[in-house]
C-alpha cells in the first residue's frame, strides 16, 4: 500500500470516529469519553501526514510510534463504548475491524524500519 492511499485510508478512518462521535448519547460521562475518541481516532490520520515526511528513519519510527499509540487508544475506547453498549455492537464492528488491521500495518511498518536500522548498526 502506497503512502497516498494509507493517508486516504487514514482519514477515512478519522471520518468514521466523527460519524461514531455524532451518534453517541450525550451525557456527561459519554460526552467526556466521545471526546477522547475524536482526538484519538482523528490523531491517527493527523499523525501518519507526520510519518510521511520524516527525513530519516529513526525519525520515521519516532513518529509512527506515535500513530501507533494513538490507534490503539482509540481501542481501547471503542472497546469501552462496546461494552458500555452505547452503540450497537454491530455499527463498531467495521471500524473496529478497520483499527485493528491500521494497528497491524502500523506495527509491520516499524518492525521493517527497526530491522533495517539494526542490520546498520
Amino acid at each position: 500500500m502506497t503512502t497516498d492511499e494509507m493517508k486516504v485510508r487514514t482519514k477515512k478512518f478519522s471520518l468514521m470516529i466523527i460519524e461514531l462521535a455524532e451518534k453517541m448519547p450525550n451525557t456527561n460521562v459519554i460526552r467526556s469519553i466521545t471526546n477522547q475518541i475524536v482526538r484519538s481516532g482523528t490523531s491517527v490520520g493527523a499523525n501518519y501526514r507526520a510519518v510521511c515526511r520524516a527525513r530519516s528513519d529513526r525519525e520515521f519510527v519516532a513518529k509512527m510510534n506515535i500513530v501507533l499509540e494513538e490507534a490503539d487508544e482509540t481501542l481501547f475506547w471503542l472497546e469501552i463504548i462496546k461494552e458500555k453498549m452505547w452503540i450497537a455492537k454491530s455499527e463498531l464492528e467495521i471500524i473496529w475491524k478497520e483499527g485493528n488491521e491500521l494497528t497491524a500495518i502500523f506495527v509491520s511498518s516499524l518492525k521493517t524500519v527497526n530491522n533495517r536500522i539494526n542490520s546498520k548498526n
